[in-house]
């Protein structure tokens, strides 16, 4: 990674939309969580079943809420086309989450609750690399780079178009 891309890595942006994606998240853990809850224990549905369809609920709730809010200025195309896009992303961060939830109730007589919250969080990082990286790539910075790579200036950068 150059230099270039490691300060951008660590720019406004990027720590704003961080911060607004890790409060997504948390409301993301609470419907995750309660969905866990209310399937398992009271509901009786096999806990790997219930973990799943409690994150994906999880999923679409984040997704609703990211792109409206975390990475509005970032969308671009059909919201269903960015759905079916983030939604096959997160599908890592389920089987990283399920997997946790399994291990950690199987292996380690953990409660369900806290195996799941273990998972939310081995799956959390991952799943903000993928929707930084892929869910909501920014178009424009990558003419950006392309158009200062080849010294032409950018629409918005001291032309008429700002």
């Amino acid at each position: 990674m150059t230099s270039s891309g490691l300060s951008e890595r660590f720019s406004v942006f990027y720590h704003h939309s961080f911060v607004k994606f890790a409060v997504v998240g948390l409301i993301g853990v609470g419907v995750n969580e309660g969905l866990l809850i209310l399937l398992d224990k009271s509901m009786g549905v096999a806990l790997l079943a219930a973990g799943a369809i409690a994150i994906e609920v999880s999923i679409l709730s984040n997704f609703v809420l990211n792109d409206l809010w975390t990475f509005r200025d970032r969308r671009t195309g059909h919201a269903a086309a960015r759905l079916a896009k983030f939604n096959a992303l997160m599908f890592a961060g389920l089987v990283v989450n399920l997997g946790v939830l399994d291990v950690g109730t199987t292996y380690f007589g953990l409660d369900a609750a806290i195996s799941n919250l273990i998972g939310i969080a081995a799956a959390f990082f991952l799943r903000y690399a993928l929707s930084v990286k892929y869910a909501w790539m920014r178009v424009d910075s990558m003419e950006e780079g392309e158009a200062a790579r080849v010294g032409q200036p950018v629409a918005g950068q001291g032309t008429a178009e700002a």
